[in-house]
C-alpha cells in the first residue's frame, strides 16, 4: 500500500507515546484520536493482547522492547489508565520514561512521577482529553 505524503501538515504538539494496558483498546484508541486531532504525533500499542490478538512469547518480547524505543522517540507519554488501573508493564514503562527524564502525564489521577521526575509543563497539555466511561 502507497501511504500519501502528509507534506503540508504540522504537528504542533509535539511527539508523546501513549502507554496503557492493551485491555483498554478503546481508551487508547479514543486518546490516539483526541492527541492526533489536538496536533500531537502519537505513537501508542499496535497489537493489543490483553484484548485477544494473539502473539508468540517471542513477539510479545520484541512488542515490549519496541515500545520503549517508542517512549525513547517521544518528548512525553501519556497513559492510559481507566479507573487509576496501571499494570506491570505499564509501570515498567512509566519508570523506563522517567528515568530517561520524559515528563509523564495520566488520564485519571492515579500514580504519580517518582519523586525528583520532571514536572509536566503547560506545552505539553493535552487539554482535551478527559476520561469517560460508560
Amino acid at each position: 500500500m502507497k501511504w500519501p505524503a502528509a507534506t503540508n501538515v504540522t504537528a504542533t504538539g509535539g511527539l508523546v507515546t501513549i502507554c496503557g494496558s492493551t485491555r483498554f483498546r478503546d481508551d487508547i484508541a479514543r486518546v490516539n484520536r483526541e492527541l492526533t486531532l489536538a496536533g500531537y504525533v502519537v505513537l501508542a500499542p499496535g497489537v493489543f493482547v490483553h484484548d485477544g490478538d494473539p502473539v508468540s512469547a517471542d513477539d510479545q518480547a520484541r512488542l515490549d522492547r519496541l515500545h520503549l524505543t517508542k517512549i525513547d522517540l517521544a518528548a512525553w507519554i501519556y497513559v492510559v489508565n481507566p479507573g487509576n488501573y496501571v499494570g506491570e508493564s505499564t509501570r515498567r514503562e512509566i519508570e523506563y520514561a522517567t528515568s530517561t527524564g520524559k515528563p509523564v502525564w495520566y488520564l485519571t489521577g492515579g500514580p504519580r512521577p517518582a519523586v525528583g521526575a520532571p514536572q509536566r509543563d503547560s506545552s505539553h497539555s493535552p487539554q482535551t482529553v478527559k476520561e469517560t466511561r460508560a
